[in-house]
Formats: structure tokens, sequence, C-alpha cells
């Protein structure tokens, strides 16, 4: 997930600013997916293994594998719903398990755009309007330094535009003395609103997980239901997605076939972190899920199954994203733009201690995400930008190359 953790790196750091490409996770415009039409509900039936597309990405995934990370894998759907699953590299490097393709994976900061899914839902319901204050919701929760819940709206939460200070820059730095902790919601909001406002807000864009935590806890007022049921009743279940959940609290092992992920205290000293207590992300980066089904669910929220048309349009207005590799950034309500060699794709995208995941819809409606399982600055010296950006660069290649050649 982005920001979950806190690495001494040169500016712009991969872990706060995302270097290149690190920040971007893609999805497809809302006419164009639905114009690729209905797709298949459930799992996605497997093409052939003769599909060229297949085997590109076996050779794609592969290099990922060669670049250091422990292992990768990948799915590729289509818009009438059917599903390539690629995977390569050691599942578990105790014992050379092969990586299961299709395996459950902590997806970081895509848990955003669940997060902003149900807020626009809520405002379609009538019970959240964007434009009004924080404080209306959560009366005297909000405060602090330049930090004033009147003055920060539900669209600034949602967009990143409401100044208030990164959590996690005190909660995550040290993930291994995290891996068991269960930290609440609420801590984790009170411990941003001890430091001071990045500045005031509407004035500018800065990425803070802080704005989806405060989000998280907006839901369970107003539903007076927690987050992960909220997350299960409106996406998961009417989706009919079987391995996509937001854990609930104090779990720590993953509930399916999944792949270990891997950390270092320094780099390229892997140490497993599978299990884990992922709280210090919660509503900004806890979601569970597999590629493919991270795709259906990128399909449908951006095809208007989940919200009308009217609320895609209003999440994919965006405000430029202060982020000097990528110029053509926008950030929306949860979801964010991005240009590649097939055109503007929509979605997020997410770093967590164990997996990076990066992910997008093109134009035609075809969805890819790609998963593997460590970050960069764990198989390289986050000091050295030169050894370590590519590491940021080749997850985003074959995202790239892939979403372009299917």
């Amino acid at each position: 997930m982005d920001a979950l953790t806190h690495t001494p790196t040169p500016s712009p750091t991969p872990d706060r600013r995302r270097a290149p490409r690190g920040r971007i996770a893609l999805a497809a415009t809302t006419a164009a997916v639905l114009v690729a039409g209905a797709l298949a509900f459930g799992a996605a039936a497997r093409t052939t293994a003769a599909d060229p597309v297949e085997s590109a990405l076996e050779q794609r995934l592969q290099s990922l594998v060669d670049a250091g990370y422990p292992a990768a894998l990948a799915s590729v759907t289509r818009p009438d719903g059917t599903s390539i699953e690629v995977s390569a590299g050691d599942g578990d490097l105790s014992s050379d398990r092969k990586t299961p393709a299709d395996a459950e994976v902590r997806i970081g900061s895509n848990t955003k755009m669940f997060v902003a899914t149900v807020v626009m839902q809520l405002v379609e319901e009538g019970a959240v309007s964007l434009d009004e204050p924080i404080e209306t919701y959560l009366p005297g929760v909000v405060a602090g330094d330049g930090i004033d819940g009147a003055a920060i709206t539900v669209r600034d939460l949602l967009r990143q535009t409401s100044g208030l200070p990164e959590s996690s820059e005190v909660v995550a730095t040290d993930p291994f003395g995290m891996q068991d902790v269960y930290i609440s919601g609420r801590d984790l909001l009170d411990i941003a609103l001890a430091q001071p406002a990045s500045f005031a807000s509407g004035e500018r864009w800065e990425y803070s997980n802080t704005n989806y935590i405060l989000l998280g806890l907006l839901i369970e007022r107003v539903a007076q239901r927690p987050l992960w049921e909220q997350i299960d009743e409106r996406i998961v279940e009417p989706l009919r997605l079987e391995h996509t959940y937001l854990p609930v609290p104090g779990e720590r092992e993953l509930r399916g076939a999944h792949v270990e992920g891997y950390h270092a205290d320094f780099p390229g000293e892997l140490r497993e972190i599978t299990d884990m207590d992922p709280a210090f992300g919660w509503a900004a980066g806890a979601v569970v899920s597999t590629p493919t089904e991270l795709n259906r669910f990128m399909q449908a929220l951006f095809g208007g199954e989940l919200v009308s048309a009217e609320s895609v349009a209003l999440m994919q207005d965006t405000v430029a994203a202060d982020d000097p590799f990528h110029p053509d950034l926008g950030y929306g309500l949860g979801v964010q733009s991005y240009s590649l060699e097939c055109g503007m794709v929509w979605g997020h995208g997410g770093d967590i201690p164990g997996t990076q995941t990066r992910n997008a819809v093109a134009p035609d409606g075809t969805a890819v995400t790609i998963a593997v399982t460590a970050l960069p600055w764990a198989i390289a010296d986050p000091a050295d930008e030169a050894v370590l950006l590519p590491k940021y660069e080749v997850v985003m290649d074959v995202l790239d190359e892939t979403l372009c050649d299917s």
C-alpha cells in the first residue's frame, strides 16, 4: 500500500512519493467499459495454454522473478469475462512451492477504490453529501494544529486534498514490529491528528492514507455497521467474489490459497511476512483479493454495476496529482488516471509489506492486475535510485505491455 512503510530514501521516496510509475494504479473510461458489454459473474473461464497473450505474459512474469521478486502472478480479464491467469517464481521460498495461479494477495491501496465505492453508494442513498464537511458526520473528531473538520469536505478526503497528515509515517516504519500489532482506526486517526496539517484543506493535492482511515470511520458512523461488513454486502456479494474481503479485527492469516509475501530490514535479506495484522492499513489498505477478482471489481465499478454512471463521472473528476515523474497523473474520488501506450486508463494500485500490485482497465474494457510478492525496496537498496527505480519500472512495464498488447 502507498506510504504504509517508511524507508529512508532520496526524495521523492518510493513509499511516500512512489518512484516513477510507483503511484500509478489504473483502469478504463466509463464509456469504454460500458461499450465492452456485460461481464460474466463468478470465476472467469481460463483460455487455452496456446493463447499468445498467455505465452507473452509468462515470459514477462519470469522477467519480474529474474529482477529479484520472489514470485509474480497476473490475470488478464477480457470484456467478455474470460481470464488468463499466470504465475511465476516460488510461492514459498522455504519450500520452493510453485506460485498458485490467481492466489489471494494483500492489495494495499486498491482498498481505496472499495471504500470510495461504498461512500458513493451512500451519496446516492442520500446519507452522505460530497460537499458536506466531515464535522457533520463525525462532530468534534477532526481537529488539531491547522486541522478543522468544518473545513474538510468528504470530497476533499476522497480526492486527497484535505491536507491531513500521514499516520503511516509513525505506525509503519517497522513492518516486522507491527506484524502482530492491532491498532484501531480511531487510534490511527489520533496519531495523524497529533501532527500539524500539511496545508489548508483544498489548497492542493497530497497523498495521505489518513483521508481513507477517516472515510472508513465515516462509513461506520453513517451505516452503523462495521466497514468489513459494508464492503462485503455492497461489493463482494453482489459481484459474487469468493476471495475478496477486508479482514475482520484481529484476523492475520489469509483465508484461501495464497502466496507468501516477503519483506526485508536490509535489502535482499527477505523474511516472510504473509501472516500479519493489517490493521495499520485498514480502510486505506487492508483488503485481500486475487488478480482476477480485482479485475472483476474494476470492470464492475467503471462499468456502472456498483454505482450509477453519474457517480462514476464524479469519481473520474480528477485534480492534478503533484507527481514530478507523471505530469498527466490525475486523482479522482478514490481512483487515478494515467496514460499508457494504449490510451488513458483508470484504477489505483497498492503497496503493502509483502506485496505490490499494479492494475488497470484499458479503453476496450480489458483489465490486468500484476502482483509481486515483495516491495521494491525489499530487494534493492532504497538509497540507490539507480538500482531501486528500475525495480519499480519493470512492474509497470509488464502492466503496460500486457494491457496494451491484449
